[in-house]
């Protein structure tokens, strides 16, 4: 064989060579990444069946008790008139509906003035059972076993509570969210509901309200489980429904 014929034979082989290595090197990633993307969905069902594990055991666990402790309530009933507090009976309580003020800076006893207001016939109609403050103050506007002005076609089956707000974004403080968990927890207890049973607003009706919980679903559903997991942490044991109403 010429020395010619020997180089291209050798140059051949090289590049042989050199194509089985990357090759190699192509297979060995691929099959890096293809074990990578495994661990990562292996992870993520191990994760999902855990998280679905707990939300069960949370719900079985929140069944099973209620919270007995009333929050303090400042109780300034409005005055019985056909626009914001009409004196109708609420006979049965199916839901609890949480609303936001949309008047941002507002306390709560100015919204609970501005339903008073109403009665002076300005053609407007509105109220809410409670109303929590910035200071997570809870005033009450008009008593649970009578209708408020607040979730249209579901007035007559639901307690209405409004959080006022801070700014624009609409999302509630730190101090107005405590009180709407303790609230709502004891509400619960109270009409033997659960979670599902607590709404918002826009799941009646389609409106933006609460703004921020309608915007971003994900942190209305972190409140739904921040509900159970105040239950658990702070309900008793449930001896007689008779004992919660």
């Amino acid at each position: 064989m010429s020395n010619a014929a020997f180089n291209k034979r050798r140059s051949l082989n090289k590049k042989e060579r050199r194509k089985q290595q990357v090759a190699l090197q192509i297979g060995t990633i691929v099959a890096v990444v293809s074990l990578i993307v495994l661990i990562l969905i292996i992870t993520a069902i191990i994760k999902k069946t855990h998280s679905n594990s707990q939300a069960s055991e949370s719900e079985n666990t929140q069944n099973d008790l209620y919270v007995a402790d009333q929050p303090e309530l400042d109780v300034q009933l409005l005055t019985i008139n056909p626009y914001s507090r009409p004196g109708t009976a609420l006979e049965q309580v199916n839901g609890i509906v949480v609303h936001y003020t949309a008047n941002p800076g507002t306390s709560a006893i100015q919204n609970r003035n501005y339903f008073e207001g109403l009665k002076d016939g300005t053609g407007t109609s509105a109220s809410s059972h409670f109303i929590i403050g910035l200071e997570g103050e809870i005033v009450q506007c008009v008593p649970c076993n009578e209708v408020a002005y607040a979730s249209n076609d579901r007035n007559d089956d639901t307690i209405s509570i409004e959080c006022c707000i801070e700014d624009e974004e609409g999302k509630f403080n730190g101090n107005t969210y405590e009180s709407l968990l303790h609230l709502v927890t004891w509400l619960m207890g109270r009409y033997d509901l659960t979670t599902d049973d607590v709404i918002r607003h826009y799941d009646i009706t389609g409106k933006m309200c609460p703004k921020y919980y309608v915007e971003n679903p994900e942190a209305w559903e972190k409140f739904k489980q921040d509900l159970a997991n105040y239950i658990v942490l702070h309900g008793v044991k449930k001896e007689s429904t008779e004992n919660m109403q």
